[in-house]
């Protein structure tokens, strides 16, 4: 047989099956997906940096609230000053879980900034309202004439050249029900997206202004005195956490405003795409709070929402920020 032949052959059979294929598959309609978006399927849940050991606690017992972020403190008391150790294991907690929740704690302003202090200098906000202290800054949530900054994911102050290394919130009051708080796992946010958009990502830079986060609560005449002290910074797309080595998103939809070196609309659809990412509920602990409850959260690894569902209860809450570093 000629090779002629059985090209001719396999041809004839190839023509076959094709036709019985399209005679016995249903014919489906047309259908597209936007390209970067959020889909389902598998979601890459790694909790500790590549090449970390589990360890256990040895000072106070852990109870995890999610599968990446989020543990319950238990068997610690923050009013009192902590040891060398106890500070150095619950720091690894906090890098471990990004954010802590201490139940019941009823700290003093006092005692609550004394506490934060054991992570390094305490930070100011002009923008927000204080309570017994200027590095105390206090949420009053009630009356309708009380800015509410909720219902927006962010990271805090990314406004600044070095943005807050974390932050100590306790809730002095709740509503009889809502009012919770949601924290985000920034490098799971990482880990998960595209690789192609990994690659755009990893040496770009973003700019971030103080403006669109606070214009939605208060006009020209009080944020113009502010804008020669907080003009637009400059801060990578993807951050390297200073103790972990984790790799982590670093953009959030109060504070950054473009990538640069792009397009405004390519821009946009890329940030658009990014800020998605804290909405994925495997990235998400959700906390619901009790009066006197203390939650400390890593600022640099995570972002956060809190949640106005409460409607004129009244909520209030006193957070004390710690001083950060240049992000790279």
């Amino acid at each position: 047989m000629t090779s002629t032949t059985t090209e001719t052959q396999t041809q004839t059979r190839t023509q076959t099956e094709s036709a019985t294929e399209s005679a016995t598959t249903p014919a489906l309609r047309p259908a597209h997906i936007p390209p970067h978006g959020l889909h389902e399927g598998q979601r890459l849940l790694r909790r500790l940096p590549e090449g970390v050991r589990e360890r256990p606690y040895d000072l106070f017992h852990v109870e995890p609230q999610a599968a990446t972020i989020g543990a319950e403190i238990s068997g610690v008391d923050l009013s009192r000053p902590l040891t060398a150790a106890l500070r150095e294991e619950l720091n690894r907690a906090l890098l471990e879980w990004k954010v802590l929740f201490f139940r019941r704690q009823h700290l003093s302003s006092l005692q609550q900034r004394e506490f934060a202090r054991n992570w390094g200098e305490l930070e100011t906000n002009p923008l927000l309202d204080t309570g017994d202290s200027a590095d105390v800054v206090r949420f009053d949530k009630g009356a309708a004439a009380t800015p509410s900054y909720e219902n927006v994911w962010h990271t805090d102050v990314t406004f600044r050249p070095r943005p807050a290394m974390g932050a100590v919130l306790q809730l002095r009051e709740v509503p009889a029900r809502g009012g919770d708080t949601m924290w985000a796992d920034m490098a799971a946010a990482y880990d998960n997206l595209p690789a192609d958009v990994r690659a755009r990502i990893d040496d770009a830079t973003a700019e971030h202004d103080f403006l669109p986060g606070f214009r939605r609560f208060y006009g020209p005449e009080r944020l113009a005195p502010w804008q020669d002290m907080f003009p637009p910074v400059t801060h990578p797309v993807v951050r390297t956490h200073p103790e972990s080595g984790r790799r982590m998103l670093f953009v959030n939809t109060s504070f950054t405003t473009r990538i640069h070196g792009l397009e405004r609309a390519e821009s946009d659809e890329l940030l658009r795409l990014l800020y998605q990412q804290a909405h994925v509920p495997e990235f998400q602990v959700r906390y619901r709070w009790q009066a006197g409850d203390i939650a400390f959260w890593d600022n640099r690894a995570t972002q956060h929402y809190a949640v106005n569902d409460y409607g004129d209860a009244r909520r209030v809450a006193e957070r004390v920020a710690i001083a950060g570093d240049r992000p790279f």
